[in-house]
């Protein structure tokens, strides 16, 4: 349990320079479709594991400098949970009919925030991914 019984100091250090990866997983039974969405579907350019990781199911993609690991796991029960990626794309409604296209069903924004036009979709481990565009 983290404690709160230090004083905070007046200045906080920042100890994070980036985020270096994300880590999305799934059952085993739709590993075929994660690695067809990731690496297909958005497009993410697939680089090489580590070689002690490499005998490791699933893939890695990168998108800029942030990485992105898709693997696999038991009973992830992604489907309930609200955490997500976010991707910023450039035109949010050419975005959706390209995913529409590969039958991703869009969820609509049920809380829109100013600046930001988006929605969400679920890849095919449920893992929840917010899609952006700048108004």
């Amino acid at each position: 349990m983290i404690s709160q019984d230090s004083k905070k100091p007046e200045k906080v250090k920042v100890w994070l320079d980036a985020i270096d990866h994300i880590q999305v997983t799934s059952p085993s039974e739709v590993e075929d479709e994660m690695l067809f969405f990731y690496g297909t579907i958005l497009g993410l350019t697939e680089i090489p594991k580590p070689e002690a990781l490499k005998t490791n199911s699933s893939a890695w993609y990168a998108l800029g400098d942030i990485q992105i690991h898709v693997s696999t796991e038991k009973n992830p029960n992604n489907e309930a949970s609200r955490r997500h990626i976010c991707f910023r794309v450039g035109n949010l409604d050419e975005f959706a009919e390209h995913l529409k296209g590969y039958g991703v069903d869009i969820l609509r924004d049920r809380q829109p925030i100013p600046s930001y036009h988006r929605f969400y979709v679920r890849d095919p481990g449920g893992n929840r991914i917010e899609i952006l565009s700048a108004k």
